[in-house]
């Protein structure tokens, strides 16, 4: 297969829901989901483990770098959508509105967890795509669930440890934190192994399609070029 050196139209569909699941996800995270009595998750985990699927899939077709452009494209098309989350909120509001209060819990956050979810997402996104990369080229592009299942284990860890720390630390008690923590995990990665056969799916399609099977051999593992 050839490599490929352009941006076709797959690319920019599959960049178009990426960062339209990113985003959706930091949107819904305030809801908070009682699983059982005794378990709580934020509603962002029935769509934010999306992320890491399509991650695998631009890794695993695309290459490092192209993945490497998306993570930062999300993470700024984020940090885009807080800052506008937090004017609109500042903005004077008529008396007869009364849901400004309303407005303001639902879209605005914290720089505490702002800083969380940023982090988390950086250290998660990144790792996931590197040990994805680098596994492809050990394994010679073999055993394609092994490697997203390993590199998920490791980027839903770095996100899960370093958001709820971020976030919740000297809030709560450790033992509800470590708690959290992981059952947010294991929630994450259960949900990449269910949808593991589907992603078998798409990337055999999009290699078929695209005429495409990147391996990074040289290419240097930094998070901003190279």
């Amino acid at each position: 297969m050839k490599e490929n050196k352009t941006v076709s139209k797959m690319f920019m569909v599959i960049a178009v829901i990426y960062v339209t699941c990113l985003l959706l996800s930091n949107l819904i995270a305030g809801k908070m989901w009682a699983v059982t009595e005794s378990i709580t998750l934020p509603a962002a985990v029935i769509l934010f483990p999306v992320t890491y699927i399509f991650g695998d899939i631009f890794t695993e077709v695309y290459g490092f770098k192209k993945a490497r452009t998306i993570i930062w494209l999300g993470f700024g098309c984020s940090f885009f959508a807080v800052a506008v989350y937090l004017i609109t909120i500042a903005l004077p509001h008529p008396g007869f509105w009364g849901n400004q209060d309303a407005y303001a819990v639902v879209m605005g956050t914290t720089p505490r967890v702002a800083l969380a979810s940023f982090a988390g997402y950086l250290f998660g996104e990144f790792s996931n795509s590197m040990i994805l990369s680098k596994l492809k080229v050990a394994t010679k592009g073999k055993k394609l669930w092994v490697r997203t299942i390993l590199s998920t284990l490791v980027g839903e860890g770095f996100d899960s440890v370093i958001f709820i720390l971020i976030s919740f630390w000297g809030t709560m008690d450790n033992a509800t934190i470590l708690q959290m923590i992981l059952f947010q995990y294991l929630f994450k990665v259960c949900y990449e192994v269910i949808f593991t056969p589907l992603t078998y799916v798409i990337v055999n399609w999009l290699k078929r399609k695209e005429e495409v099977d990147t391996f990074d051999y040289d290419v240097k593992y930094s998070i901003i070029r190279g």
